[in-house]
């Protein structure tokens, strides 16, 4: 019995599933105008929001504000989907979502530097202006740690809280054609959205499968158990297990 957790006064344990076939027949009927379609589509897809959200918790953001985001992402994928490309809606929605959610904290995002670190850090501007003054040249780092009677690593980290955050698509080299941004050079090959949208596809079609298909899966391929040491287990033959194993994956590939 899945337990009742509420997000935006949603009681989520209760969240409908839209069907392939039914969001199919919903996307055409909203976009002919009908408004108890569209509705229909928002309510029966507010799950894929909360898997989506579950990639930006941990931030210290509010749940209810993401979910919200999210929302907003979900209706913008509804109102902009193509039916004519023949595509799941969750492969164009998942997309939308994150997107959304990526803009509302990158525009509200704010880095919160204490108020020593922020006094440390003008007295480090003023030492600098004073040796720069003194000694006509830019003083270093150890200078002015030195002259202030602080470690040389407080003079870092006060002078990096002040800095002024950058862009991953401020550019760093270009010459003439396209410019390389420095999420170019930072960027995670292993953990991109399409990996992910992949792995939300999966574990939807995963959960379209019966208990004991589920099961067998986990076993053989999570566990590392062979066909034989399934079927002991479980209680039915090797060829069954064989059997149900290679029905699963064409399915889970057809959902795919």
């Amino acid at each position: 019995m899945q337990s009742k957790v509420e997000i935006c006064g949603v009681n989520t344990s209760k969240l409908r599933v839209l069907k392939a076939a039914e969001t199919d027949e919903l996307l055409k009927r909203a976009k002919a105008g009908d408004l108890a379609a569209r509705e229909e589509l928002i309510s029966g897809n507010l799950r894929l929001v909360l898997s989506v959200i579950q990639k930006f918790t941990g931030r210290g953001e509010n749940v209810d504000d993401l979910f919200q985001v999210g929302c907003v992402g979900l209706i913008k994928a509804i109102d902009n989907f193509d039916i004519s490309l023949g595509v799941r809606f969750s492969t164009y929605g998942v997309p939308m979502i994150i997107g959304e959610i990526r803009r509302y904290l990158r525009d509200n995002s704010s880095i919160r530097v204490s108020r020593s670190m922020r006094d440390t850090a003008y007295k480090v501007l003023q030492a600098k202006e004073h040796l720069t003054s003194e000694t006509q040249r830019e003083p270093t780092l150890d200078e002015i740690a030195k002259y202030l009677g602080v470690p040389r690593e407080d003079v870092v980290l006060a002078l990096d809280a002040i800095s002024d955050p950058i862009s991953l698509y401020d550019p760093v080299y270009t010459d003439g054609g396209d410019a390389i941004c420095i999420m170019d050079q930072v960027r995670d090959t292993k953990n991109t959205d399409e990996n992910w949208t992949e792995h939300i596809a999966l574990s939807e079609a995963l959960g379209k499968l019966g208990e004991r298909e589920r099961t067998i899966l986990g076993m053989r391929f999570f566990d590392g158990r062979t066909q034989m040491e399934v079927a002991n287990e479980i209680g039915i033959s090797q060829a069954q297990v064989s059997r149900l194993e290679k029905n699963a994956i064409n399915q889970i590939r057809k959902w795919l």
